[in-house]
């Protein structure tokens, strides 16, 4: 009998994602998000905000992780007592960026950035963004620019994402794929199958089962031949937003450090 060791609930998402290569991100749209990535060595960072994991490949998973995601968009479901359906509709109303409207979507204190007692803040309200459609996509908007701020912190370590990876109960809307993918900069994607951290566990059987018995393969030709992309959920970023969200996550860091600086987060 073969035994091997397993490995952690995002490790097996990397696998099971195809997470296993330079360019290739997974973020999980969860009742909290995470980001992660590939590398060939670790990476540092210096502020402590990327965590220097080790994957289930050899390798390294730089991962970063909010505490705020579904939580924030099922709490605006409970306020207007929508269903996700109905979420879904309010949030295409509402204009890209939300006419100004920004939410800074800290309802359980946060991770990322470091804000423990955080709270959640609205601001830019106005007498036409005070409506239930901009405060739903605020909401959207606002937990994805949280995750963006992960990403760009990859980026400023060196790691350049080609494709998102999409994962998580948040990745089943349409309108959060685009979101993201505008956020982002990059084209998202969900996987066919729903399960990805299981995939990935089944896969890193395979290749136990594998070197065990001296037979030759690779985590890449695995995934390569299992882990399969849904096609019909792949969201382009739209060029038309892409100095408006540049912008808001400019302003969402700048109020998130004032506030804090003022010890109101």
């Amino acid at each position: 009998m073969t035994v091997s060791a397993g490995g952690g609930d995002n490790m097996m998402g990397a696998i099971g994602t195809g997470n296993v290569q330079p360019g290739v991100v997974t973020v999980s749209l969860g009742t909290s998000g995470t980001v992660y990535a590939f590398a060939e060595k670790p990476v540092i960072d210096p502020r402590g905000e990327i965590a220097a994991f080790c994957d289930s490949t050899d390798r390294w998973l730089p991962l970063a992780c909010t505490m705020n995601v579904t939580v924030a968009t099922e709490q605006v479901c409970r306020m207007f007592g929508w269903s996700h359906e109905e979420l879904e509709k309010n949030v295409h109303t509402a204009p890209a960026g939300c006419g100004g409207l920004l939410f800074l979507p800290y309802l359980n204190g946060e991770r990322t950035p470091n804000l423990p007692n955080g709270t959640g803040v609205l601001h830019g309200m106005k007498t036409e963004t005070m409506t239930a459609a901009h405060l739903a996509r605020a909401t959207m908007e606002g937990v994805t620019l949280g995750l963006g701020y992960g990403l760009n912190r990859f980026r400023e370590l060196g790691i350049q994402p080609t494709e998102i990876r999409l994962t998580g109960g948040g990745s089943k809307s349409p309108i959060w794929r685009q979101i993201a993918a505008d956020i982002f900069g990059v084209p998202t994607i969900c996987l066919a199958s729903a399960e990805g951290a299981a995939l990935g566990a089944a896969l890193q059987a395979t290749y136990a089962s594998h070197m065990a018995t001296g037979q030759t393969t690779t985590f890449r030709h695995l995934t390569d031949k299992f882990v399969k992309l849904d096609e019909s959920t792949r969201a382009k970023p739209n060029s038309d937003h892409k100095e408006l969200y540049t912008e808001l996550l400019t302003r969402q860091g700048d109020l998130t450090r004032r506030l804090h600086a003022a010890d109101y987060l």
